[in-house]
């Protein structure tokens, strides 16, 4: 059966029904949880496996302490605010209470219903406590941190049972460049149907949220490309501007062939910007983010492997500011100037999974990492092909995926693939001098590999 729609209002029962049987099945250590929506599962999954939460939790933690917040950012909490009074004076009148929490879980404003609010209490739903997946489990505000899109909890689907006689609903306002969460928007009622309005005015108000994030890249990305036309008329050695994600959004002929992108061609909205699959870049980018907030005038260099290159190249890194706010970066290939990069400049890599999740159905399957050969990415889909079939993974993108299993013996090597490498057993030769490798699953199994990606295939194969 096909999940509800995400805010379809159904009861939230204390803890009876199959749900909280499967609760408590999965509490004890069993995996299959037929019945449980896969979202919950997943969710369930992290909260166990990965964040360690004890479910018997009698109420949310304090916020340890206050995440980094950018000016911008803090424009976000400032409108999400002036707009969920206004949700909150109908969900009020409906017994419900609506938050705003940051990026770390923390609620920052609280409103509605007098009595709801003065039960929320007891749970600690209130400013200053944190209620992300690893403080408190599986509810509406941290669930919507770690998923894309809306998210319903309701009753037992609750990681902690003190949590089980609310249902909650959240949406996250993202960073349209890096897609990271800014603040969550979140309704919460107490032991009684969620109203069927609540989607709906969470999502609009969202969606007005993003919308403006929108308009503010568009015009970062232009003030880039201007800054850039700048740095272009006196520079010497091959060039781009990149965003704050480490996306490029222009860069000239020579720096283009390096990264793999067009060349001269500006990406201005954020939507249309190219990732030249450079890990090292990436990490330089960030690393600059975050010195640069400390010290405008730093410059940085390092050493990264491009396209088409067999040997490090060295680019120096400095960031971009507009009226005090980091828009991105310019690069230039060859050149050394500015402090040298630390060798632990990239991002702390993601938590190595012991295994991966994926869903079959209603069902969610645990994969050990030598059962996957690949990954293939079918538009807002991702797959793995197992020993078990074809199984829809339970991360929501390719990108993050190869995050994931960059240190664990997977590599991207094509925008649409990332391989096991352990699983590759033989290499053809394709049409103009293209690769295709063959995996082990059969010789019906074949991944391609794009030319920008071949030369990493060739060194991490050692041929």
């Amino acid at each position: 059966m096909k999940d509800a729609h995400p805010f379809e209002p159904m009861a939230a029962g204390p803890g009876s029904g199959p749900v909280f049987a499967a609760w408590e099945r999965f509490v004890r250590g069993e995996d299959q949880v037929p019945g449980v929506r896969p979202v919950v599962a997943i969710s369930w999954h992290r909260c166990r496996e990965q964040y360690r939460v004890d479910p018997h939790l009698p109420a949310a933690p304090v916020a340890v302490a206050a995440g980094d917040h950018t000016l911008e950012h803090d424009a976000v909490f400032a409108e999400l605010g002036f707009r969920a009074a206004s949700v909150a004076h109908e969900m009020g009148n409906l017994g419900g209470v609506v938050t705003v929490t940051d990026a770390t879980g923390r609620i920052l404003g609280e409103w509605g219903d007098q009595a709801t609010l003065a039960r929320a209490t007891e749970a600690n739903l209130a400013p200053w406590f944190c209620w992300s997946e690893c403080a408190a489990g599986t509810n509406g505000m941290g669930t919507a941190l770690e998923a894309h899109g809306p998210v319903l909890i309701r009753g037992a689907e609750h990681w902690c049972q003190a949590f089980h006689n609310w249902v909650s609903a959240g949406i996250a306002v993202r960073d349209v460049v890096t897609g990271d969460p800014i603040a969550v928007l979140n309704v919460s009622c107490w032991r009684r149907q969620l109203p069927a309005s609540a989607g709906g005015r969470l999502a609009n108000v969202v969606a007005k949220t993003q919308r403006t994030l929108k308009r503010r890249a568009r015009d970062s990305g232009a003030e880039l490309v201007a800054a850039f036309t700048q740095a272009r008329a006196r520079a010497h050695e091959p060039l781009a501007a990149v965003d704050t994600a480490g996306k490029v959004v222009i860069a000239d002929d020579s720096a283009s062939v390096l990264m793999g992108v067009p060349a001269s061609t500006p990406a201005v909205d954020s939507t249309l910007r190219w990732n030249p699959r450079l890990p090292e870049l990436i990490g330089a980018a960030r690393y600059a983010s975050k010195q640069a907030a400390q010290d405008p005038g730093w410059v940085g260099s390092t050493q990264i492997f491009t396209h088409l290159a067999d040997e490090p190249t060295s680019i120096s890194i400095r960031p971009v500011f507009s009226s005090g706010h980091l828009i991105g970066n310019l690069v230039s290939f060859g050149a050394t100037d500015g402090a040298q990069l630390p060798p632990a400049h990239q991002p702390a890599p993601a938590r190595q999974p012991r295994r991966l999740v994926a869903t079959r159905a209603n069902r969610m399957v645990l994969l050990r990492l030598a059962e996957v050969s690949f990954a293939e990415s079918d538009g807002n889909d991702v797959w793995l092909c197992t020993g078990q079939g074809r199984l829809r993974a339970a991360t929501p993108s390719l990108d993050k995926l190869d995050d994931e299993l960059a240190d664990a013996g997977f590599l991207r090597v094509h925008r649409r693939y990332v391989v096991n490498l352990s699983r590759i057993r033989e290499i053809e030769r394709g049409p103009k001098g293209g690769l295709l490798l063959v995996m082990e699953d059969g010789p019906n199994e074949m991944v391609p590999v794009s030319r920008r990606n071949a030369p990493a295939v060739r060194r991490a194969l050692d041929i």
